[in-house]
């Protein structure tokens, strides 16, 4: 009995108590700032499906000497990848030299000069082993095949000795000098993406921050998530950056003047948000509703609500709403 009679004072003092004095309460003011909206997803990186070359012979034939002989191995254009035996090859290359020496002196037979040519051209034959047929007057038994552009061998289907058929895929070579980094992001961000002025990204592996040349968003939403892809297309002249790598991107619109307050002094109540607005009165506080958007990850823009030089409530939000209900202003 004595214990509660001592501590009945400080209960009464408690409940007496405002927030204020429970509560050393900071303002802010409502500011106008020229700011970048912008906004931060993350995604990786990929290939750029132009730039993926796959290698398939127009005819059969086996393996004499291979020269990218390793996967992921980098090749120039223009580089030798394999020397290889056709049997249809090396006919073609005798029918256009028979074809040669037959309208040697003669006024007939160019057409089937021409179409002996074209044939080998069909084939895929170098232009460069064509040209040889004529200037040798000899057929060579082996092809070579080049490399069609410079890349990463990401893909190889044959060994020395080996044999392919006509459009297998012996090879697939993958440049990098540019590529994609695909995003998801939500559908509610698809109209602020589509108008944003800048995409930062940024990568672990490097110090170095790319901006993005050019965009896409796939017009296509995935049902599981609810979310779109963003694809964007960075300069790789280095190399630096390869398929798979998470990417950071920052994405960000014009400046424009905006209303702003700190997401510290905003409260998210019943789905509407609320700011704490400094009354009159010493220790008098009002709810008001208010209109926000993201800036960032620390700020609010303030749509609605709020006129710029307000002082508002900037922490214990929770004590202020639990005092509001109490006096009934919401």
């Amino acid at each position: 009995m004595r214990l509660l009679l001592l501590l009945l004072p400080l209960m009464l003092f408690a409940k007496e108590a405002t927030v204020e004095q429970l509560f050393s309460v900071q303002t802010i003011k409502v500011k106008q700032e020229t700011a970048n909206h912008s906004k931060e997803n993350y995604g990786f990186v990929k290939a750029d499906d132009a730039r993926v070359y796959d290698i398939a012979p127009r005819f059969g034939g086996y393996v004499v000497k291979i020269y990218a002989d390793k996967i992921y191995k980098h090749v120039k254009k223009g580089e030798p990848l394999a020397t290889v035996y056709s049997p249809e090859v090396y006919k073609a290359k005798e029918d256009y030299l028979n074809s040669y020496n037959y309208t040697q002196g003669r006024e007939v037979g160019k057409g089937m000069l021409r179409s002996s040519k074209l044939k080998l051209e069909l084939l895929d034959v170098p232009e460069s082993e064509i040209a040889d047929i004529l200037k040798t007057k000899k057929v060579s038994p082996n092809t070579t095949i080049y490399a069609p552009q410079s890349g990463y061998i990401y893909i190889k289907g044959i060994s020395e000795g080996s044999a392919f058929n006509e459009k297998a895929e012996i090879y697939q070579i993958v440049n990098l000098d540019e590529v994609w980094v695909e995003a998801k992001v939500f559908e509610d961000d698809w109209h602020w993406l589509k108008n944003a002025d800048s995409f930062h990204v940024r990568f672990k592996s490097t110090p170095k921050e790319y901006t993005a040349t050019s965009t896409l968003m796939y017009p296509r939403l995935d049902p599981k998530e609810a979310t779109l892809t963003l694809r964007l297309r960075l300069k790789n002249k280095d190399n630096k950056l390869f398929p798979g790598m998470y990417a950071n991107i920052i994405s960000q619109d014009k400046s424009q003047e905006y209303l702003t307050l700190p997401q510290t002094a905003v409260m998210l109540k019943d789905g509407k948000y609320y700011s704490f607005i400094v009354g009159e009165y010493d220790g008098d506080y009002e709810p008001v509703e208010v209109g926000v958007k993201i800036l960032n990850n620390h700020t609010y823009i303030i749509t609605s609500g709020l006129k710029v030089g307000e002082k508002v409530v900037n922490n214990a939000l929770f004590m202020m709403d639990s005092d509001a209900q109490t006096n009934g202003l919401y």
